[in-house]
C-alpha cells in the first residue's frame, strides 16, 4: 500500500471512520466542485504528443478521482461522464485492465435498454484488438476490433438499438480529423490564449479530442463496416405506435379556433396560409435579437453575405437527416464526403453558417409539428435571434440579462394580449451553460468566479421565466426536456426545470415509442412524445425529418390545441389533467406515451356533459 493510502487509512481510524466515510452530496450539477488547469502553447501539440499530454492527463485524473471519493453525486448521468472520462485515461495511458473496470461500471448505471446494450462495445473491442496486435495499425488488430463489435452486436435485439447503432455509423461517417483539429483551434485554443488555463468545464473536451484522434478515428472504416453490415443484415422497420393514435379535427366540426404561440426563432408564416392568427391584416410577431433588442421580421435574419448559400446549408442539413435514418441520399453522400474532408480553418465558418441555418429553420418546423391536422390553429409567432457562434456574440452581461429577463415578460405579455392558449418553447439553457459562455469570452478570473457570476445571471432569467407563465395562468406552456441524455432538475435546464401548474415539460422517444438516445429525463418531465426523425417543413417548403425533444414538445401542443378546440372551457391544469390521464405508462416506468385519439374522445365527453 502507498504511503500516502497508509497515511489516510490511519486517518480514518484515528478518526473512528465516520468523518472519513462522510461525503458532501451532490444534487444540483452546479454544485460540483470546480478546477483550472494552467497550459500553455498549442493544444494541437498535445493532442498529437503523448509526452505533452501526460502532465495534463495526470492533474485531471488526480481531480476526477477526487469527486468521486469525495462527494455522493445525486445522479447517474454525471456519475457516467465522469467514469466515461477516466476510462478514456487508462486507454490512453496503456492500462487497458482499468478502463475496462470503468466501462463496466459505467454500463451498470445506464438506465435506457439500448445505451445499457451498448455501453462499452467499442472500448472493449479495441482492448480486444490491442491484445491481438499492439499494432494498432496492423490487419490484426483491425480484425480483432471487427471480430468484437460484430460478436457483441449479433446477440443485440434489433428493435432496441437500432436507432443508436444508425446514429453511430453517422458519427463514424462524418468524422474527420478536421474537424478534431478545427474545434482544438477555435474553441480551446482561444480559451486558453484568453485565460491561460481550461477549466473543469472544458478540459474532457479536449481528452475526447485526443481519444478520438487516437482511436476512434484510425478504425473509422471498420466501424462504418460494421455498422452498415447489421442494418443491412435486419432492414426491419421499427413499427409505428403513432399512426392508431393520430386524430385529424374535422374542418366542418365547428369547433373553436385555438391561438398557438411558436415561441422560437420564427416562423415562415406563408406555409401555413390558412392557419394564422391575424391583427390588422398581419401575423401577431414578437421579436428580439440576440442583444435583447426589439426586432422585426418574421424569421430569424441571415446575413448578406450567407443568403446564396441557404439551398447548400438546406441540403447538408438534409444529409444529416437522412444519414441518421440510414438513407443514402445524394444529400447524405455529400455531407459525408465534405465533413471527412473538411479542413480545420473551414471548421469555423461550416459550423457557424450551419447552426445560424438550423436556428433559421427551427420555428417553422416546430409550427408544422404543432399545427398539423388541426383546422381550428392559430398562429402567433414569437421570434428570439438564437446566437450560432463558436464564441459567444455577445458574451454574457448582466445589463443583457437584465434585458433578456424583461423580455420574457414582454414575451407572455404580448401572448396574452393575443388570446394565446397554448405556447410552444422547444430551447433552453442551463446555469453550466452560462458557465461554459462566461470562459469562452474571458469573464472571471477564477472557476468559481464564473460559478458565481453565472448563478446571479441564470437566476434572473430563471425567476423571470417563472414570474412571466405564472402571470398567464391561462396560458399552457409546453417545454422541451432538453437533449442531453441527463435528468432536467439535476442540470437545472430551463424551462424544463421549472414547476407551475400551466407549465408541461416533454421527452421524446421514437415512432415505436422506444426513448430517445438523446432525450432528457426527471421528475419535471410528464409526458414523452414522438421526437426521432419527426418530418415537417422548413422555410422556403421543403421538408425534413429532424430529432430532438424540440420535435417532441409540439406534438403535446398539438394535442393540447385540439383539446382546446374541441373544449375551450378547459384551463391547463385540465389540460395538462387529460393529457396525463390518458397516457400510456410503460412497464418500466420511464416513459408517459400520449395517445391523442384516447384524451380526445375524453375531452369530447367532457364536453358533451358539460
Amino acid at each position: 500500500m502507498p504511503a500516502r493510502l497508509l497515511i489516510l487509512f490511519f486517518a480514518f481510524l484515528l478518526a473512528g471512520g465516520a468523518a472519513a466515510q462522510a461525503k458532501k452530496r451532490i444534487d444540483k450539477a452546479a454544485d460540483l466542485p470546480r478546477f483550472s488547469y494552467k497550459l500553455d502553447g498549442k493544444i494541437e501539440d498535445m493532442v498529437r504528443d503523448d509526452a505533452k499530454f501526460k502532465p495534463f492527463a495526470g492533474e485531471l485524473r488526480r481531480d476526477l478521482e477526487s469527486v468521486l471519493a469525495q462527494y455522493d453525486i445525486d445522479d447517474k448521468a454525471t456519475s457516467r461522464q465522469i467514469l466515461s472520462e477516466l476510462a478514456q485515461l487508462d486507454m490512453l495511458d496503456g492500462d487497458y485492465d482499468a478502463a475496462l473496470a470503468r466501462v463496466a461500471q459505467v454500463k451498470a448505471l445506464e438506465d435506457k435498454p439500448a445505451d445499457k446494450l451498448l455501453s462499452g462495445v467499442t472500448a472493449r473491442a479495441i482492448v480486444a484488438g490491442v491484445r491481438a496486435s499492439p499494432d494498432r495499425t496492423s490487419a490484426t488488430y483491425r480484425s480483432a476490433v471487427r471480430q468484437s463489435i460484430q460478436g457483441e452486436l449479433t446477440d443485440m435485439p434489433y428493435d432496441v438499438v437500432a436507432n443508436q447503432v444508425k446514429e453511430a455509423k453517422a458519427g463514424a461517417e462524418l468524422l474527420g480529423e478536421g474537424r478534431l483539429f478545427g474545434n482544438v483551434r477555435e474553441v480551446l485554443q482561444p480559451s486558453v490564449d484568453k485565460n491561460g488555463s481550461l477549466s473543469s468545464d472544458l478540459a474532457p473536451a479536449l481528452v475526447r479530442i485526443k481519444y478520438t484522434y487516437q482511436y476512434i478515428l484510425p478504425l473509422k472504416p471498420v466501424l462504418v463496416d460494421v455498422a452498415t453490415t447489421y442494418l443491412a443484415a435486419h432492414k426491419v422497420d421499427k413499427p409505428d405506435i403513432w399512426t392508431a393514435r393520430a386524430v385529424t379535427l374535422p374542418a366542418d366540426a365547428h369547433y373553436a379556433p385555438v391561438k398557438i404561440a411558436i415561441w422560437d426563432s420564427g416562423v415562415d408564416t406563408r406555409l401555413f396560409p390558412h392557419k394564422l392568427a391575424t391583427a390588422n391584416g398581419s401575423v401577431p410577431i414578437i421579436a428580439f435579437d440576440r442583444f435583447s433588442e426589439p426586432a422585426r421580421g418574421e424569421l430569424q435574419e441571415i446575413p448578406d453575405a450567407l443568403k446564396s448559400k441557404v439551398p447548400e446549408l438546406k441540403s447538408y442539413l438534409k444529409g444529416f437527416s437522412d444519414l441518421q435514418s440510414n438513407i443514402d441520399s445524394p444529400e447524405a453522400s455529400q455531407i459525408k464526403s465534405y465533413m471527412s474532408t473538411l479542413k480545420p480553418d473551414q471548421y469555423k465558418a461550416f459550423v457557424e453558417e450551419i447552426s445560424l441555418a438550423g436556428n433559421w429553420m427551427h420555428g417553422t418546423h416546430v409550427a408544422g409539428i404543432a399545427v398539423a391536422g388541426n383546422p381550428y390553429a392559430r398562429l402567433v409567432v414569437g421570434r428570439i435571434e438564437f446566437d450560432w457562434h463558436l464564441i459567444p456574440d455577445p458574451c454574457p452581461t448582466r445589463e443583457l440579462t437584465l434585458r433578456d429577463a424583461k423580455n420574457a415578460q414582454s414575451y407572455v405579455d404580448f401572448f396574452k394580449h393575443q388570446g394565446v392558449r397554448v405556447v410552444n418553447m422547444s430551447w433552453g439553457g442551463s446555469v453550466k451553460g452560462v458557465e461554459d459562455q462566461l470562459e469562452l469570452c474571458n469573464i472571471g478570473k477564477t472557476p468559481d468566479e464564473r460559478k458565481a457570476i453565472a448563478r446571479d445571471y441564470f437566476d434572473i432569467q430563471k425567476n423571470a421565466l417563472t414570474k412571466a407563465f405564472a402571470s398567464a395562468p391561462g396560458i399552457l406552456f409546453v417545454t422541451a426536456a432538453g437533449n442531453s441524455n441527463e435528468d432536467a432538475s439535476f442540470a437545472e435546464d430551463i424551462p424544463a426545470d421549472i414547476v407551475l401548474p400551466n407549465l408541461l415539460t416533454v421527452g421524446a422517444v421514437d415512432k415505436a415509442g422506444d426513448e430517445a438516445s438523446f432525450t432528457s429525463y426527471g421528475s419535471t418531465v410528464k409526458v414523452h412524445a414522438n421526437g426521432y426523425q419527426v418530418e415537417s417543413v422548413i422555410p422556403g417548403g421543403e421538408k425534413v425529418a429532424e430529432s430532438g425533444t424540440s420535435m417532441a414538445s409540439p406534438q403535446v401542443v398539438n394535442l393540447a390545441a385540439k383539446i382546446i378546440a374541441v373544449n375551450p372551457k378547459l384551463t391547463p391544469v385540465q389540460v395538462i389533467a387529460l393529457i396525463r390521464d390518458n397516457a400510456d405508462k410503460t412497464p418500466d416506468g420511464r416513459r408517459t406515451l400520449i395517445n391523442p385519439k384516447k384524451t380526445l374522445a375524453a375531452a369530447k365527453s367532457i364536453a358533451r356533459r358539460s
